[in-house]
């Protein structure tokens, strides 16, 4: 703004007239229960919908279990951080029935992308949303709950992808997992806790806009035109059981140009899956040397990381992670990270690597993504690997013929 421009008058943005949350229900014969498919659909075309101003709203109730005879009166089952998305193995955004993003291990999944990505004001504002990092807070202890979960913490598409959808089919499928046990924390033996659902549904803001910009997107459609989805995709992939060795190197995927990734996020767990007396939220160092990804011949970083956890030696790991924040949202967010340098290591450690500066080696043909894992010592057994790569992902739809297309 000019600061000499004293005859400036004030300009308000009336492109929209009305903003409206409609909820959005399961079709009426949908089931709720654990490993049901429960699907919403927006049927209706002729809306304006802006998806990432979307949530899922939860309800349902703790049902604690047996109580072993030994366990103290006044301990309690709890619902586990980040215990909304344990709730489901896999989550799918359809356009026009073609499906748009797809996540499975939800929990794991949104679990790491939160832990990297939020910061400390934002975590502490999502408390409704399930999110929450000790679960021993006496808040949280509760059988009723209702919880309304942002989908820009569920799905990439709705993080990235800013804009208005008009003219098109949305539907939002879910699958519930076959037990609540990574939902649930308890301090002491309880057996077969269990939460019930009562409600989900999703609710999503209609956008309605006065008579020029009306226009203005009528004559959107009427050009035929194909209108271009850019997001970033977020893609698990989990080793169940990595060998005891020393060094191990770990063949992730073969990925398209356009999928290559940007970011690779290691993390390791050890003897924590489906235990309801773990945190979920907290992984593992696991005597961990070094860290190489490797795109082709490529890798990533350049220097080897030399950590020991035993001597407090990981400045390095902490200062990629804090970088991430400023790389990924290209200094749009002023904020601090979330976790501070004594927190990173409590609920990590996470290995942050920063793939998205690419030479042209790598910019031809397939691209193999491996990592080389080396240790100070054997990895221990049933150490589980997860390695989630954050990728590109393009998608065009044709609002005047309802043409939905990934672009490879």
């Amino acid at each position: 703004m000019d600061p000499l421009n004293v005859t400036a008058q004030p300009v308000y943005d009336n492109r929209i007239s009305k903003l409206e949350i409609h909820a959005y229900n399961p079709y009426a014969n949908a089931s709720l229960g654990n490993s049901d498919e429960i699907r919403i659909p927006i049927q209706q075309q002729d809306l304006i919908l802006l998806p990432s101003g979307s949530y899922l709203y939860i309800e349902g109730k703790l049902i604690e279990g047996t109580r072993a005879a030994d366990t103290p009166l006044l301990d309690k089952v709890m619902l586990d951080a980040n215990s909304m998305t344990f709730l489901f193995d896999e989550i799918r955004y359809e356009l026009n029935g073609i499906e748009i993003d797809r996540y499975k291990n939800v929990g794991i999944t949104t679990s790491i992308k939160n832990l990297i990505s939020l910061s400390t004001e934002e975590s502490m504002s999502l408390r409704h949303s399930g999110w929450f990092i000790e679960t021993q807070d006496s808040e949280n202890v509760t059988n009723n709950f209702s919880f309304c979960v942002p989908l820009h913490m569920l799905l990439g598409f709705c993080e990235d992808y800013k804009h208005v959808i008009m003219n098109a089919r949305h539907e939002l499928i879910l699958i519930r997992a076959r037990n609540d046990i990574n939902s649930i924390f308890s301090s002491n033996k309880f057996t077969d806790s269990r939460i019930e659902l009562y409600r989900v549904q999703w609710r999503i803001p209609h956008v309605t806009l006065n008579e020029f910009t009306k226009l203005q997107f009528l004559r959107i459609i009427e050009q035929n035109r194909n209108l271009t989805m850019a997001f970033r995709s977020w893609e698990l992939y989990e080793y169940p059981l990595l060998p005891e060795t020393q060094r191990h190197t770990w063949a992730v995927k073969a990925a398209t140009q356009l999928e290559k990734p940007r970011y690779v996020i290691l993390a390791f767990r050890r003897n924590e899956k489906n235990d309801q007396y773990s945190d979920v939220l907290k992984f593992s160092d696991c005597d961990v040397r070094d860290v190489k990804v490797y795109l082709n011949s490529e890798f990533y970083p350049y220097d080897r990381l030399d950590t020991d956890f035993t001597k407090s030696r990981y400045s390095v790991l902490y200062d990629m992670y804090v970088k991430f924040f400023n790389s990924y949202y290209a200094g749009e967010r002023l904020s601090k990270s979330m976790l501070d340098y004594l927190n990173f290591l409590k609920y990590g450690p996470l290995f942050v690597i920063d793939c998205s500066h690419q030479n042209e080696s790598i910019k031809t043909g397939t691209v193999d993504v491996k990592i080389e894992i080396e240790c100070w010592k054997n990895i221990r057994s049933n150490t589980t690997a997860y390695c989630l790569i954050i990728h590109d992902k393009i998608v065009d739809y044709n609002p005047l013929t309802n043409i939905v297309r990934n672009v490879n």
